[in-house]
């Protein structure tokens, strides 16, 4: 099995499939193995699948468990709903909610694969053609590593490169990702620089009309990680997707806001900004699977971040695919049918409702109250997820 691209999704794939007796190779054509970006929030459903594949003990070491999740008017500072988190998640769900910086994630599963061999990692390669015949996959590309040619063929190959992905050609005709109108600023912020009442020991989400900002600790609790969407203005070069922010521009698309809200702003040092596209939903298997050739991740089911589950439902998908791959008596092309119908309407679902939920973020005028008033009185009722959280 090949692997293209060597981010989370990637990895995952390669440390599950790996597990599973798979012989797998990643291909990245970066010249190192890194995650940018910034912090992810990991409900059980996604901590469940990493203590199965070993690592609960290395994301003790990286992540931190956040009491409980708070929703906040950003022009009162009203708490407008809560959903306990910590040994609720526990008792319920039978695995942590947990926040960790992306890039610490990453390193986790790589260190993880390189530790145990599980997989052979490769860097400066790039796969520029694919063409499936009976006996497999064959690919030309550049740069490949010693035991792959120029021409080379494989059982299976995976897309797993992210948003912009090259291999999903191979199993769809080509479009663009749709641009959402909606930019991402983001940054992370030492505890330390913030006045001792800001610094957080929950997840914090601010909601106002037309922008919202989901705040929480990453790296032990030393660090607060920020991202705030806001309507705007797409900026050239999409496929760069991580720009320079400008405070000015994000405080004019904000409007006003709560004095503690802004007091965790003027903290920050720097902004990046994150232009959001996304896909459209899946329609069904036929769009993760084509024959021998399968996408995983924002390869194959790009999402808008309101529901925290973007690399959550990467690393379900490599769950799933390791899961699949054990089946030897199948053909391959089987396997990965099987793996596509496994994951398909959820990854489905949970585009569908990350769209729904930026919508609900977003609210303005009268929508806006009557949202705030239906957090109040329905609180965990309206914030917890079991159809998602409970797994797959």
């Amino acid at each position: 099995m090949i692997i293209v691209g060597g981010g989370i999704g990637g990895l995952a794939a390669a440390l599950a499939c790996g597990q599973a007796g798979a012989s797998a190779r990643v291909l990245e054509r970066s010249a190192t193995f890194s995650e940018a970006g910034a912090g992810i929030q990991m409900g059980p459903n996604v901590t469940r699948t990493l203590h199965a594949w070993g690592l609960a003990e290395d994301l003790k070491a990286f992540g931190f468990s956040p009491r409980r999740l708070d929703a906040k008017d950003t022009q009162t500072g009203q708490t407008i709903g809560s959903l306990c988190l910590g040994h609720r998640s526990l008792d319920m769900y039978g695995a942590p909610y947990l926040t960790i910086h992306r890039a610490d994630l990453h390193r986790v599963l790589l260190q993880k694969i390189r530790g145990s061999g599980l997989a052979e990692l490769s860097l400066h390669s790039e796969v520029q053609t694919v063409q499936q015949n009976l006996d497999g996959v064959q690919l030309r590309g550049t740069n490949l590593p010693a035991g792959l040619t120029e021409l080379s063929q494989t059982a299976a190959l995976v897309g797993a490169d992210g948003l912009w992905s090259r291999t999903r050609q191979f199993v769809l005709p080509y479009t663009a990702p749709r641009v959402t109108g909606m930019l991402a600023y983001r940054a992370l912020v030492p505890m330390q620089s913030l006045p001792e009442k800001l610094r957080l020991q929950d997840v914090n989400v601010w909601l106002g009309p037309r922008v919202h900002a989901v705040l929480y600790p990453v790296k032990w609790g030393e660090f607060l990680n920020l991202v705030v969407v806001v309507q705007g203005q797409t900026p050239p070069h999409l496929e760069d997707w991580d720009h320079a922010g400008k405070q000015q521009d994000l405080e004019a698309a904000m409007g006003p806001i709560h004095s503690d809200l802004k007091g965790i702003l003027d903290a920050v040092p720097a902004w990046r900004l994150w232009p959001l596209c996304d896909r459209a939903p899946l329609q069904g298997p036929q769009d993760m699977v084509k024959g021998r050739i399968a996408l995983l991740g924002d390869a194959a089911h790009p999402m808008r971040p309101f529901l925290a589950q973007g690399a959550g439902m990467a690393i379900e998908d490599a769950a799933a695919l390791a899961s699949c791959w054990q089946r030897l008596d199948l053909p391959m092309s089987d396997r990965l049918q099987m793996y596509a119908q496994a994951r398909w309407a959820r990854n489905a679902k949970v585009q569908q409702r990350s769209i729904r939920n930026g919508q609900i973020f977003h609210l303005r005028g009268p929508m806006r109250w009557a949202r705030n008033l239906a957090m109040k009185l329905m609180g965990e009722s309206l914030m917890d997820i079991p159809w998602l959280y409970a797994g797959p």
